[in-house]
């Protein structure tokens, strides 16, 4: 009897390997384990299904390398790279001959082992995961939430937006802003303990719900995901706008997408007052799904009824305190609304196709201004006036044919009006933006790269194209003081200039402490609230005659 009930035993574990191997293969997914002290990968399952056979039974890393996609060696790294015990594995991996696969696993011994599966992307897609970063989508979420919320105590909901993804695609490509995406869903995942739910739940939306006690909050969140990245070789620093909630867990507790409506107005909110910010629900937030309707209508007629207009920022020579001239800001003056700052239209006017027409309107009105004030007073012969162009308004027809025309009416000299253009609409296509840059050039006008260093940095297009100014971004200009990466950032961009022969100007300048450590360093310029807001073009007047008269332009001992 024991003889015949070990053979059933056995026969039973045969069957049970046998049933195994069989499912996965129909099922076309393959197992893997990963043991670096051997070298070694083994595989199992439907590995020539998956794009796998050369790579099975078993290979090196070195194999793995190979069969990967040039620019996805990375990411067989991060499957590669040894963790602690319970560290996950979650990856989007492209092998040559092979289907985009999604490799999840978890690390059982440190340096000893890593287990998990291997599935073709959509069969994760249709599993109710991202593809992309192998993180819950918005569907699955929101049931997993409902069932969460369900338990009593305290919930923190976040949503993590990431600013300009449509800029890191136009410079990128979508595949390398891809690899963006899937970092950030890795680094969230890395900023919350096991058992939290997270998610993408738009093309550049993360969501993630814990117990109040165990989320690391908003800012240590934001921190976290907008640490710097390297991606085929651009410097990216991205940044994120997060909104959070809380809610009540057990019979009361709200409905999972109404929770999720409240987080995605309260990153709504973040937005409103400029990329990298943090808002949290409130009451308030709810009259401004109804007011952005009411904003679009009165938008659509407020350029031709002169309702938006140029604000002029100082820019003030830091050795000497000397005034330089003004970056020319837009505004609208609502008829009810008041003063409206650019973040609360700007993005509108992108929907609605405005950013030609307002673009042109701002560099004539701001020529003009300048060429005023030229002949009004003496002193004011030298300064000049930079305006923005939008993104993909370098593209614009009329462009060039309107920077002539704008000269011959207002007699401004070359160099007098500067054009700041972002290293985005460079990266985009740089051999036709250096086209149209020397075109620029040639027609007279000055040229600023906007915002240098914050995402797309590639110091080998500098030297090819004829800018005369960097402007390093306020974000390291403010945080300079006390994040040694902001700090490092702003000191190379400062030596760049000098080496290239290039002007800097330094953004976010807020007292005088901070245009001292930029004047140390040996930045030419600065800008910022320490010396003024953007003014309108009569309070701009006063402060020119004001800097004039004193000799120096005023700057706030602190800020």
């Amino acid at each position: 009897m024991g003889l015949n009930q070990d053979v059933m035993a056995n026969d039973r574990w045969m069957w049970d390997a046998t049933a195994t191997l069989e499912a996965l293969g129909a099922a076309e997914v393959a197992l893997w384990v990963w043991e670096p002290e051997r070298d070694r990968l083994r595989l199992t399952g439907a590995t020539r299904a998956l794009g796998l056979g050369p790579l099975a039974p078993d290979c090196s890393s070195a194999a793995l390398r190979a069969l990967a996609l040039p620019q996805d060696r990375a990411v067989a790294e991060d499957i590669l790279r040894v963790q602690e015990p319970g560290g996950e594995v979650a990856v989007r991996l492209r092998l040559r001959g092979g289907a985009p696969c999604v490799w999840r696993g978890v690390w059982l011994e440190e340096g000893l082992r890593a287990a998990g599966v291997v599935a073709a992307e959509m069969r994760f897609a249709a599993s109710g995961l991202d593809p992309l970063t192998g993180l819950a989508d918005r569907k699955s979420f929101i049931t997993l939430a409902r069932e969460r919320l369900q338990l009593p105590g305290q919930h923190e909901l976040i949503v993590a937006d990431l600013d300009r993804l449509r800029r890191l695609n136009e410079a990128l490509g979508h595949e390398r802003a891809d690899l963006v995406l899937a970092a950030l869903g890795s680094r969230l995942a890395a900023a919350f303990p096991p058992g939290a739910l997270l998610a993408r739940i738009g093309e550049d939306e993360f969501a993630a719900l814990a117990p109040v006690g165990a989320s690391p909050g908003a800012e240590l969140l934001r921190r976290a995901l907008e640490q710097p990245l390297r991606v085929a070789g651009f410097d990216i620093h991205p940044t994120l706008s997060i909104g959070a909630v809380e809610a009540s867990g057990g019979e009361d507790a709200p409905e999972a997408t109404e929770l999720l409506r409240r987080a995605e107005l309260a990153v709504e909110s973040a937005k409103s007052n400029g990329r990298g910010g943090a808002a949290a629900y409130g009451r308030s937030l709810e009259t401004d799904g109804l007011s952005r309707l009411a904003l679009e209508g009165d938008l659509k007629g407020a350029l031709r009824r002169g309702e938006l207009m140029p604000f002029y920022q100082p820019i003030v020579r830091l050795s000497t305190g000397a005034l330089s001239g003004f970056e020319a800001l837009a505004r609208w003056r609502h008829p009810r609304r008041g003063l409206l700052m650019p973040e609360q239209f700007l993005p509108l006017c992108d929907e609605m196709g405005l950013m030609p027409e307002l673009g042109a309107m701002m560099m004539r009105e701001a020529a003009r201004q300048l060429a005023a004030w030229r002949k009004r007073h003496r002193a004011a012969g030298e300064l000049t006036v930079a305006v923005n162009l939008s993104t993909g308004e370098i593209d614009r027809p009329d462009l060039i044919a309107d920077v002539h025309a704008i000269r011959k009416e207002t007699d401004l000299p070359p160099g007098a009006l500067k054009l700041e253009v972002t290293e985005s609409d460079v990266m985009r296509d740089p051999d036709r933006a250096a086209v149209v840059l020397r075109a620029l050039r040639a027609a007279g006008a000055a040229l600023a790269l906007d915002d240098f260093g914050t995402g797309f940095s590639s110091l080998s297009y500098l030297t090819r194209l004829p800018f005369d100014t960097l402007k390093i971004d306020r974000y390291f200009v403010r945080t300079m003081a006390t994040n040694e990466g902001s700090a490092k950032i702003v000191s190379s961009v400062v030596k760049l200039g000098q080496d290239l022969a290039m002007e800097v100007v330094a953004e976010g300048v807020e007292n005088a402490g901070m245009a001292r450590q930029l004047l140390a360093l040996g930045c030419d310029y600065g800008q910022g609230f320490g010396y003024a807001p953007a003014l309108s073009a009569q309070e701009a007047e006063v402060y020119l005659n004001e800097s004039y008269v004193d000799g120096a332009a005023p700057v706030k001992a602190r800020g």
